[in-house]
């Protein structure tokens, strides 16, 4: 069934910005689950076009981060694309509604103070450019907040489509490796439980940080920080 997509992707020469959607089964009002994508993630989804999202086997009504103030966007994002399943709903100052997506990909109006599940975003861009593992670091710190890392099987598979519009052979990942205590590490903070590693790799050079191959099985490899490949910041 053909529905809407809350993740995107848009690419210029040199970036490549994509929309990772997280549903969260809580309900809340708008407002809270404003709040709640706020804090945790990006923001609650702007929904840019029609895609294929199989929503056929859930229930209920969803919001998403449009609300009545002239119609715009939580994130403020620019977005005419509006399904609405419904005549176009005219803003009235003074009455709450805010834009709920429905199981048909269709959008509604409902009472903003009313308690729903709804999709948060986060943002992640392909940085198009050759950099040492240092200096992607650097770069994503000073300009958006971190390289990413891969922390289950559902987020490589979407890091991985996304990596192969990178133009070197391979991306870095946030993932180094500590002589001191001889073990790889995220500089996230996460936790490195989830594991891609190409087989056969010697894991305990020095020097060494972890890349995501590009194209082919997109396994994760070990490389010296001196390499230059596109990387993958986060800005969540």
């Amino acid at each position: 069934m053909k529905v809407f997509s809350l993740v995107l992707g848009q690419c210029s020469l040199f970036t490549c910005q994509l929309f990772k959607y997280h549903f969260i089964d809580k309900t809340r009002s708008w407002d809270e689950a404003q709040k709640y994508c706020r804090e945790k993630h990006t923001d609650l989804v702007t929904v840019y076009e029609e895609t294929d999202i199989d929503l056929s086997n859930t229930a209920g009504l969803y919001w998403i981060g449009l609300f009545a103030d002239t119609w715009r966007w939580s994130d403020g994002s620019s977005s005419f694309f509006r399904p609405w399943s419904q005549t176009f709903p005219v803003y009235h100052p003074g009455i709450s509604k805010c834009a709920t997506l429905n199981k048909d990909g269709r959008w509604n109006t409902a009472n903003c103070n009313s308690q729903k599940p709804f999709f948060c975003y986060n943002n992640v861009i392909l940085i198009k450019e050759n950099k040492t593992w240092e200096e992607a670091i650097n770069y994503c710190r000073e300009k958006h907040n971190d390289l990413i890392s891969i922390t289950d099987a559902e987020q490589q598979r979407w890091v991985q489509e996304r990596a192969k519009n990178a133009t070197s052979s391979h991306v870095w990942l946030a993932l180094r490796f500590t002589c001191i205590l001889e073990v790889w590490f995220w500089v996230t903070d996460e936790r490195v439980d989830y594991k891609n590693w190409a087989p056969n790799v010697k894991m305990d050079d020095c020097n060494m940080s972890g890349a995501m191959e590009a194209g082919g099985k997109h396994k994760w490899i070990k490389e010296d920080d001196m390499m230059k490949f596109n990387f993958f910041c986060s800005k969540s």
